[in-house]
């Protein structure tokens, strides 16, 4: 049986990503002076201008407008942005259900981590490969500044015979560009610095389609060219759609909120389950209730791929990981200034993130 599964990624430049990574620069800002903050502040743009605005319970004092302007300029927008700031300190009932003799959610919620053996960072493949393309786009345009620009979108389709990666059906690659280059300037650069560089060989074939700016001219990007919000491109985030998403988003959050912290724990269960070769793909579910330090629920799905059945793999889970989410934060050493590294090219697959990390398990 054949089939065909599409995930996309985007670079640095895309609206929503701008403000995504505003968003974790001051997380990681408030983090530096206070690992105990308490974050929730986001962001959006349009055109030139920016609101950010949320929640923060910290001691750090944070220049939010100048963070806001050295993200900008540091994607690559030249343009004199305005910034407003509406910050409000947290709820006391929130920071209240939070912090007691141990460290309690902050908010309901369920959140999803997942594995596979379809590629070596345990990431679905066409994720996985998205992901890298839009990596290698945004390392490209920084060599050729004055062709292309730095909003831009990948998207690649693969074809699976008997669940089994077969090759790559269609690339899309979209870049901001120039107005005085050409798409011919263009589609070449695309094709031998990103899309060979990046695909290998023997998933591509004669039948394979390349679609790139298949709009046309792109000159007009970022936030000129559409509005941007934190927490919009949760699927780019996660999985590219290949496995179900959490209610919330990942970007702007402080460990004690576990719409991040329980998907990255999440993540770590799953990628240790498939990386000790306990099954080929592993679905991890974990729900929270705010203010209790320990899941209200946790589910293992491995769709057949392994000889364990889901109440064994879900024991030994529990006798090698605590999702409680005191552990969680002291486990995978939360309370750092690491979050703006997450924000690009998805939260997970990257190696160097604690939750990516593989341990022995106790059989």
């Amino acid at each position: 049986m054949k089939n065909l599964f599409t995930s996309e990624s985007v670079t640095s430049g895309h609206p929503d990503k701008i403000c995504d990574w505003i968003a974790d620069h001051i997380l990681d800002e408030a983090l530096r002076q206070d690992p105990y903050s308490h974050m929730a502040v986001e962001a959006t743009i349009k055109d030139n201008f920016v609101l950010i605005y949320g929640e923060a319970n910290t001691k750090a004092e944070i220049d939010y407008a100048k963070i806001a302007k050295d993200v900008i300029k540091k994607i690559g927008y030249d343009e004199d942005y305005e910034v407003l700031v509406k910050v409000n300190k947290q709820s006391a009932e929130i920071d209240n259900a939070v912090d007691g003799e141990q460290v309690c959610a902050g908010d309901q919620g369920l959140m999803f981590g997942y594995a596979c053996d379809e590629s070596i960072s345990c990431m679905p493949f066409a994720i996985d490969c998205a992901h890298m393309l839009a990596k290698t786009l945004e390392k490209v345009r920084r060599e050729h500044p004055d062709i292309l620009k730095p909003d831009g979108k990948t998207q690649v389709s693969v074809e699976y015979e008997n669940n089994q990666v077969k090759r790559v059906d269609t690339v899309v690659v979209s870049t901001q560009h120039s107005p005085n280059v050409s798409q011919e300037t263009i589609k070449e650069i695309v094709m031998n610095e990103v899309i060979n560089k990046v695909i290998d060989s023997k998933y591509l074939d004669e039948n394979t389609k390349y679609l790139i700016n298949p709009s046309g001219s792109f000159i007009v990007g970022g936030s000129f060219g559409d509005s941007g919000t934190t927490g919009r491109k949760i699927v780019v985030d996660t999985y590219g759609g290949y496995a179900p998403i959490g209610g919330g988003c990942l970007s702007s959050k402080d460990p004690t909120k576990v719409d991040r912290s329980g998907a990255y724990y999440a993540r770590y269960v799953a990628k240790n389950i498939v990386a000790n070769k306990l099954a080929k793909k592993c679905l991890i579910q974990v729900a929270y209730a705010i203010g209790k330090p320990t899941p209200v629920s946790i589910n293992v799905e491995t769709y057949g791929t392994s000889k364990y059945s889901n109440q064994e793999l879900l024991d030994i889970i529990n006798n090698n990981f605590d999702f409680s989410v005191e552990n969680i934060i002291n486990e995978l050493s939360l309370r750092r200034p690491i979050y703006a590294d997450t924000t690009l090219y998805g939260h997970f697959g990257k190696p160097k993130m604690p939750w990516e990390q593989v341990k022995e398990l106790k059989i």
